[in-house]
């Protein structure tokens, strides 16, 4: 997220995956753990069967963790604000907070303070759905542990409200002191490979590699240097949630995707599509031919994990190497080398003799990788920031102090989601991923065994609202928003909670974001994808 790059790292995990067992409670919002991250979960569930660890899931249908958990809050969707605010209303009034803490190292607290006053648990209950009750019980579980860790992901991040969520997480554990300690911590789990890795290196429109802004002339002077160029832009460039409505007007002319399928994974997906009939030129680099690669005018076959050497950087900042073991098949490239070729036929010469050598630039002019080199990450890596060849690297951020000096506390207000559900689409439609299918399916798709398990999309919709729309398990339904319809068969299940139904978004056939608002957080342009309203009825 980038609002909270100066103080948490750059949404990067603040902790290590084994600090996770050293916490003495954890809290999971927004994370179907088990099925998104099923080795990171694995550190939560043993923490709470063998090491006593006390956990609270915050999530509005019945996940597999929450069989885990001691306190499970069922919040009415896009309502995350309110409930956290709930918590520290809780906290601030029993006085279970950490006042040294926020004394030497937080700075706005009075401000949080008022904001907070109004968010009773009655009126949160009023909001959220969740009992004021277990709103209290729930602030005194996580407020009266030594060592608390938050643990989160697109739940909390895919809304028009996702800056102000993750602000609020981040409020909750300054409040409780649970931040440069082992087992506490805010940490967001990174939904793909290299994630962490990809942002890390720049892959953001307004910052170069180690989040290094663009609009700071001094970095931009050491980056003309470094590349032998002049002129470097002063100005951010375009996130992809700006670039596919500039590509429908005309502004864009032209779209080069590497290892991405947006004619599945996009938000209102008819209008992607439309969007993407406007261009003059696509080009799209990937290991298989995707929907995205199939309208495009050319394809650069390119190659996949076990082809190619090369670092990633997973989800807790630690940066490891990735080594060839097999060779690529066809005419498939490592990215880096048609990267390199395109930009030199483009009139900038591109050369490097291997990956190690672009880690070596990289280290160059990346103050957080600085100390980091193939030799030192043979055997293991190495987490971010190590600014030096000695520096041992930094398994806990913010020890001591926070990277901008004192933790800012951000009073903030609960909005509603940006489409409410209404007489005419009176139920709300929540997506996610399964454990056995990935993202867009591009590779998992190709396994018998995964397609056996998880053939096709569905419906999940609870008993009760199967009563409601006379809908019977396994027959087909309609299902259709403001922006389109698919047609999919239904799923009555206990996970489900009344009003809301749940579509995995991996499959193109009847693909989720056909239905999903593509409004964005207005700070970190991530869309709506976690609730819109939605009907519902029997396909012909």
């Amino acid at each position: 997220m980038a609002g909270l790059a100066a103080a948490f790292g750059s949404g990067a995990m603040t902790n290590t995956i084994a600090d996770i067992e050293k916490a003495d409670v954890i809290l999971v919002a927004g994370s179907n753990t088990t099925e998104n991250h099923p080795v990171l979960s694995a550190f939560v569930k043993r923490a709470v069967s063998f090491k006593g660890t006390k956990l609270i899931v915050a999530d509005p249908r019945r996940i597999k963790l929450t069989t885990f958990a001691d306190k499970w809050l069922r919040p009415n969707l896009g309502t995350d604000v309110a409930w956290i605010n709930g918590l520290m209303h809780v906290i601030i009034k029993e006085n279970l907070y950490d006042s040294k803490f926020i004394e030497e190292r937080t700075e706005n607290f009075e401000e949080l303070k008022k904001t907070l006053e109004k968010y009773t648990p009655d009126y949160v209950e009023s909001i959220t759905g969740i009992p004021a009750g277990e709103i209290i019980e729930a602030a005194r579980l996580y407020a009266g542990a030594e060592k608390g860790s938050i643990l989160y992901c697109m739940g909390i991040t895919q809304h028009t409200t996702g800056t102000d969520n993750v602000k609020s997480l981040a409020n909750l554990a300054m409040l409780c002191g649970n931040l440069g300690i082992e087992g506490g911590g805010v940490n967001p789990l990174r939904g793909q490979n290299n994630v962490q890795g990809a942002c890390d290196m720049g892959g953001l429109p307004n910052v170069y590699s180690g989040y290094q802004p663009v609009t700071d002339p001094e970095i931009r002077k050491k980056m003309e240097t470094a590349w032998g160029v002049d002129g470097l832009p002063e100005k951010p460039g375009l996130v992809v949630t700006d670039m596919i409505p500039k590509a429908h007007s005309g502004d864009i002319k032209a779209l080069y995707i590497i290892g991405e399928n947006p004619l599945v994974s996009d938000p209102d997906l008819s209008h992607v599509e439309t969007s993407f009939k406007h261009l003059d030129f696509l080009v799209v680099q990937d290991i298989f031919l995707t929907e995205t690669a199939q309208m495009a005018d050319v394809v650069l076959p390119s190659t996949c994990f076990a082809e190619k050497d090369g670092t990633f950087s997973n989800t807790e900042r630690r940066v490891q190497r990735v080594r060839k073991a097999i060779d690529p098949p066809g005419e498939a490239w490592a990215d880096w080398k048609i990267i390199c070729e395109v930009s030199t036929r483009m009139g900038y010469e591109m050369n490097y003799e291997s990956a190690e050598a672009i880690m070596e630039e990289i280290a160059s002019v990346t103050p957080s990788y600085a100390g980091i080199t193939y030799d030192r990450i043979e055997k293991e890596g190495i987490h971010w920031p190590c600014p030096t060849p000695d520096h041992p690297g930094t398994p806990v951020l913010h020890i001591g102090k926070f990277t901008r000096g004192l933790g800012h506390f951000h009073a903030i207000d609960y909005m509603p989601p940006a489409e409410l559900a209404d007489d005419e689409y009176p139920l709300y439609l929540t997506t996610g991923r399964l454990l056995y299918q990935y993202h867009t399916g591009t590779m998992t798709m190709k396994s018998d065994g995964l397609n056996e398990k998880a053939p096709k999309c569905y419906v999940e919709i609870s008993p009760q609202d199967a009563k409601r729309f006379d809908l019977k398990d396994g027959s087909p339904v309609k299902v259709a928003s403001r922006r389109g319809e698919i047609t999919a068969d239904v799923k009555v299940s206990e996970m489900a909670v009344d009003g809301t139904i749940f579509i995995p978004f991996h499959y193109a056939q009847a693909a989720a974001n056909r239905l999903t608002n593509a409004k964005l957080d207005p700070i970190a342009k991530i869309p709506e994808y976690k609730v819109c309203a939605v009907k519902i009825s029997k396909a012909a």
